[in-house]
């Protein structure tokens, strides 16, 4: 096994095209051929976590926030990124980041926090824009079926939890051509009047190489006539934030109470209290403040995040309980959760949860 099979399963967890465009992302420092010892996942990579890596053999470092965010001019050892940089090239050690591809995968960040607060009937907070996209082509109507069932086989007609969401309820169109149809070049580009089939699916963005090798692989036509286009839809499955509902409503310091012990948070800054009971929740990890609206249309009770500056909070108005746990403490399982997904899928390497503190804020 080398590093690029651990990218692989990372990226089907959690694909990076979803990754918002300030973001970096991916493989930050190594070679993706370099064989795999060992894997260690931690939120934040510091130098201390590259000498755990060293301590554990592991030679691929996942982690949550990237290292190099801004671009590096020089590498000296000045300063903590770059004497991070030099730790893990001398050591051989690779590092991947996934970050705000994280923040908008399905069972991501937000969904980690849901599952420890145990929330139920959870959505997307607020779901990314133009990720669908619609392939339309043609084929001779007895190849029709092999075709659809090779692009479903890629991953088109699955958007989320939906199946088979296409042209119409079997996955395709019928186009039913005669002597009079259209021609359409063929193999050797010789011009083909069959009957033929519309085929039109859906597919989420990150899985367009897949489907049109598989619509090249299962198409009898040499020049294969399609097009693809960007749905306007939102994409109820990927997105910023989870909004959920406890199985029983609590009172607003209860809920205070138990959202402090369920996070380990030292403490809790938050908004007037508002005397009403606490049942729907909205959630977003790291810097939140640009949900809170989208929170207060969702109806929820209380927005759960972190780095709320003290005009943030005039914008609860009275509506909504913004409650800021920590950067820290909002995002803390997220490396369990990676570490649970890896060990499902590499069985004779060691996948290792970094011990390590990274929480750069301390309390008095």
């Amino acid at each position: 096994m080398i590093v690029q099979d651990v990218i692989q399963y990372l990226e089907e967890f959690s694909p990076l095209t979803y990754a918002e465009d300030f973001d970096n992302v991916g493989l930050l420092v190594g070679d993706k051929n370099t064989k795999l010892k060992g894997v260690l996942v931690t939120l934040d990579t510091l130098e201390e976590v590259v000498d755990e890596a060293i301590e554990n053999n592991c030679n691929l470092i996942v982690s949550f926030h990237p290292i190099i965010f801004k671009g590096l001019k020089k590498i000296t050892g000045k300063t903590y990124v770059e004497r991070v940089v030099i730790k893990a090239i001398k050591n051989d050690i690779a590092i991947y980041s996934m970050h705000t591809a994280l923040d908008n995968a399905w069972q991501g960040v937000n969904s980690m926090i849901c599952k420890q607060l145990q929330l139920k009937n959870t959505r997307i907070l607020i779901p990314q824009a133009k990720t669908i996209k619609k392939l339309t082509t043609f084929a001779p109507t007895e190849q029709a079926e092999n075709i659809r069932k090779a692009l479903f086989k890629a991953g088109a007609g699955n958007i989320g939890n939906y199946s088979n969401c296409s042209f119409n309820s079997e996955g395709i169109g019928t186009f039913q051509g005669n002597e009079n149809a259209n021609p359409v070049i063929g193999n050797k580009g010789e011009l083909h009047t069959e009957a033929e089939t519309q085929i039109s699916v859906t597919f989420a963005k990150h899985a367009e190489s897949a489907v049109l090798q598989a619509l090249f692989k299962a198409h009898p036509y040499e020049e294969v006539a399609y097009e693809i286009i960007t749905l306007e839809n939102n994409n109820q499955h990927i997105g910023m934030g989870m909004i959920g509902e406890l199985e029983n409503a609590m009172p607003e310091t209860d809920f205070l109470a138990y959202l402090k012990a369920k996070m380990k948070a030292s403490c809790i800054r938050h908004s007037n209290l508002l005397n009403k009971p606490i049942k729907k929740i909205a959630v977003l990890g790291g810097s939140g403040s640009f949900a809170i609206q989208a929170a207060k249309h969702s109806k929820a009770d209380i927005l759960v995040t972190s780095d709320l500056k003290y005009h943030d909070f005039f914008s609860a108005e009275n509506s909504i309980i913004l409650a800021d746990i920590g950067h820290y403490e909002s995002e803390q399982y997220t490396k369990n959760g990676l570490v649970a997904h890896l060990t499902k899928k590499i069985t004779n390497f060691a996948v290792v949860l970094s011990k390590t503190n990274t929480n750069p804020v301390q309390y008095f």
